[in-house]
């Protein structure tokens, strides 16, 4: 008996042991001397389970902290052990070794005038010793970057000045600025932001572009390098819709990018300077960088399932207004009850079949209590009538509730300026869809400045668009234009090249911000 409980005793112990060598372990503000900066450098480090008792080399990310945080910012607030090891033992990722270094507030550049060179020892002294201190791979296609912030900023100006060195990054909500942001910011604020790393301090305008600002510039470096020297990097940005300055310069950066023909992945989502947004922004960025390791093609964005039936409860039904023939879709129980019915007006030119996808998903959202029950009307993208003839119509011969409140409006493709510009007219339309919306953005400014912000604050706008899709810098200048005016819109730029399938995967969000406008 003694033997027996001496033996489980040991094996109690064993698998104790052994499950202590199978977690995962971060090690806070460690410090490393640096030779460069003539300083310690902090830094804290997470090992993937299994590290303690295998003899595996690891692929290495650093993770790059904001202004103001530190080397514990990833650690505690943004949850990167628990993040990677569920993505690990999901098979989402491979495991990897995350690195966080202290960056002070120098943007992990060197300093103009060689007082404080952070990217020298970045490069020269920290990466060299975590690879002889650590069991990481050391080689170009197995080093990363994500970061936020200003570590977003070092995310990718470390890689776009050192391609040789890293094979992909992250860079997310970067604290990046336009030549025109950076000629006109307040100069109290610029000098110590901006003036002490790149120089100029004092200055204001064109004098603040220095050569060596230029130098550290990620649109400067774009713009004039060889695409060719990044066709090996892989890019993946990711921001926020309710930035202030970054709304800018993130979406400008994406268009020189596309401009320019560098591969990258860009996203839009819902939310402004903060570490939900950065959190979130790892389910897809790991598994990014996961498969630039493994030196494959991006798998692409997780995308929730789409449960949508394959039978119609209620068909597409034609009829007619004013002599013209438009495809119509009304909700369980309008031909037996007296009720009235908010109506969304669809500017498109889809084909039928692509419209029946389109109703099956809205009757399945309206049987699910996810949005109102309501009518669809599919109007053509070039449709001059809607306000002066087809809503009458619907309001006193199709059991249309009248008033602007319940009419909500959405364009696809070349039917999102119409949608727009129908929209623009005051108090008409409650909320404003567009999908990959094409068209002439001199128009739609014009039209926006002339009637003003203020009398188009009762009508909510959404825009959507796919980061690859030809459309980007039409969007991406409108949502610019909104913003500048701090006119409310939501905003989102999603992964793919357009088209239907595209298109049903991003409906959902603007159905239920149209619901949310409607029973507000």
């Amino acid at each position: 008996m003694k033997k027996m409980l001496n033996i489980l005793g040991f094996l109690f112990i064993s698998i104790q042991l052994f499950s202590i060598g199978n977690e995962s372990k971060t090690f806070e503000s460690l410090e490393m001397y640096s030779n460069i900066l003539g300083q310690n450098i902090k830094y804290s480090i997470c090992l993937p389970a299994g590290y303690d008792t295998s003899k595996d080399e690891y692929p290495v990310v650093y993770l790059l902290h904001g202004l103001g945080d530190n080397e514990t910012a990833w650690v505690e607030y943004g949850r990167i052990s628990q993040i990677a090891d569920k993505a690990v033992e999901d098979g989402e990722i491979v495991p990897m070794i995350f690195v966080i270094p202290q960056g002070f507030r120098g943007y992990y550049v060197n300093f103009y005038d060689g007082s404080f060179n952070y990217q020298d020892m970045f490069i020269q002294e920290l990466i060299p010793y975590i690879e002889s201190n650590y069991r990481v791979k050391n080689d170009r296609q197995h080093r990363a970057t994500i970061g936020y912030s200003m570590g977003g900023y070092g995310a990718l100006i470390l890689p776009l000045m050192n391609p040789d060195v890293f094979s992909a990054c992250v860079p997310l909500s970067i604290s990046v600025r336009t030549d025109e942001q950076y000629m006109t910011e307040d100069p109290k604020g610029w000098d110590d932001q901006w003036g002490r790393i790149f120089g100029g301090v004092g200055t204001y305008g064109e004098d603040r572009i220095t050569e060596y600002y230029k130098q550290n510039s990620p649109f400067h470096i774009v713009a004039n390098a060889d695409p060719k020297m990044f066709s090996q990097l892989n890019i993946y940005i990711d921001n926020g819709d309710d930035e202030q300055t970054l709304a800018f310069s993130n979406e400008e950066l994406h268009i020189l990018l596309r401009d320019k023909n560098i591969p990258h992945e860009f996203r839009v989502r819902n939310g402004g300077h903060e570490f939900r947004l950065w959190r979130e922004a790892l389910t897809n960025g790991l598994r990014y960088l996961s498969d630039a390791f493994e030196n494959k093609p991006y798998r692409g964005d997780i995308i929730p399932n789409l449960s949508i039936k394959t039978e119609l409860n209620q068909s597409l039904k034609t009829i007619e207004i004013a002599g013209k023939s438009y495809e119509h879709f009304t909700p369980i129980g309008y031909e037996s009850s007296s009720r009235l019915y908010p109506v969304l007006y669809i500017f498109s030119d889809l084909q039928k079949p692509e419209k029946e996808h389109i109703i099956t998903f809205i009757n399945e959202l309206i049987e699910t209590t996810e949005i109102p029950a309501l009518e669809v009307l599919f109007i053509p993208s070039d449709e001059k009538n809607l306000s002066n003839i087809i809503i009458p119509s619907m309001e006193n011969e199709f059991k249309a509730r009248k008033g602007f409140r319940f009419r909500a409006i959405i364009g696809i493709g070349e039917g999102g300026e119409n949608a727009l510009i129908s929209a623009m007219n005051p108090e008409q339309f409650t909320s404003c869809a567009i999908f990959d919306a094409s068209g002439d953005y001199e128009k739609i400014k014009y039209t926006f400045l002339e009637i003003g912000p203020k009398s188009l604050e009762r009508t909510w706008f959404y825009i959507d668009n796919p980061d690859k899709g030809p459309n980007y810098s039409y969007n991406g200048k409108i949502h610019m234009l909104f913003r500048e005016k701090s006119f409310y819109h939501e905003y989102r730029v999603s992964e793919g090249e357009g088209g239907f399938p595209w298109l049903i995967n991003r409906l959902e969000e603007a159905l239920k911000f149209t619901a949310n406008k409607i029973h507000r």
